[in-house]
């Protein structure tokens, strides 16, 4: 049985590990926090329990992909076991270099490294490391048990036995895994978020509401979510710091970040997280007022 290691018990880190453990593998999910630990098993169990009541899984399953979870605090001590450790941290270089780092000295010489990272450089993060070559970017789709999606990222020394590997076990935990080249934002960023930072330019100049936009994107794009509404569901300082490494990477204006999604972030009104970004989840009330307090 492969041992996976997932590191960063967050939203993005229990999905991970729910993934990897409902499919049988044993998972090491380690944070430097208990108590994050303690949440991010809490949220697995209440997702395992929705699934339960929709009939997907059994309570039997439900108490088998719990125990496949073990959790750790000790970094050391939750790498040893691990054939492949997906580090999913906070956004930020020098914590993730300072990961890789740790990960690297603490792994078996064979383990495979991989980042959910949704736009830092992987070139630069297996750079860290004596094992560019088992460095590679695993980026899964927010919520991770149902979105299909994986970018496997390849950096510029990353093996083709490391891909193939990484695609292969992402076809595994029943996702579509499409292999693309290490640059700022890779394929899903580089796309989304110009269209997220145009929508809210949109909103700043005053053409349209928040409602109108999101609406025409529905109605007329087909899209599930409209800009704005994914924008705080994403967060507002996760749009802003991958915006930052696309301005930073290309050098091009036009991945600039709208002022109006600056001072947002700045005022601390970052989306779902905070409870208010351009809706009021508080008091589910859209929060417009923002945008003509920071646009005017």
């Amino acid at each position: 049985m492969e041992n996976i290691a997932v590191i960063g018990a967050g939203t993005m880190g229990n999905g991970i590990a729910h993934t990897f453990a409902q499919f049988g593998y044993q998972v090491q999910l380690i944070d430097i926090s208990q108590a994050s630990l303690d949440k991010g098993i809490a949220t697995i169990t209440t997702n395992l329990n929705r699934m339960v009541a929709k009939e997907k899984i059994s309570d039997t399953d439900k108490a088998q992909i719990l125990s496949n979870i073990e959790t750790f605090t000790d970094l050391k001590k939750g790498l040893e076991k691990a054939s492949l450790v997906v580090e999913a941290a906070t956004e930020n270089i020098d914590l993730k270099l300072k990961i890789f780092k740790d990960m690297d000295t603490f792994c078996p010489k064979d383990t495979i490294l991989a980042t959910n990272t949704s736009s830092i450089s992987i070139t630069k993060i297996a750079s860290v490391t004596t094992r560019p070559d088992k460095v590679i970017g695993m980026h899964f789709m927010n919520p991770v048990p149902i979105m299909k999606l994986v970018e496997v990222i390849r950096g510029y020394s990353t093996s083709d036995t490391v891909t193939n590997f990484v695609m292969e076990m992402s076809k595994k935990l029943g996702k579509t895994p499409v292999e693309v080249n290490d640059y700022p934002g890779f394929i899903a960023n580089r796309i989304l978020m110009p269209m997220l930072n145009e929508a809210i330019y949109s909103l700043y100049e005053g053409v349209a509401g928040v409602y109108e936009i999101d609406t025409v994107m529905k109605l007329g794009m087909a899209h599930p979510m409209g800009p704005l509404q994914l924008a705080d569901f994403i967060g507002l300082d996760v749009c802003l710091s991958i915006l930052n490494v696309l301005h930073d990477g290309f050098g091009n204006p036009k991945y600039a970040p709208c002022p109006l999604l600056v001072n947002m972030v700045t005022a601390g009104k970052l989306g779902v997280k905070s409870g208010e970004g351009f809706y009021d989840y508080a008091e589910s009330r859209k929060a417009e007022k923002i945008a003509s307090q920071f646009s005017s």
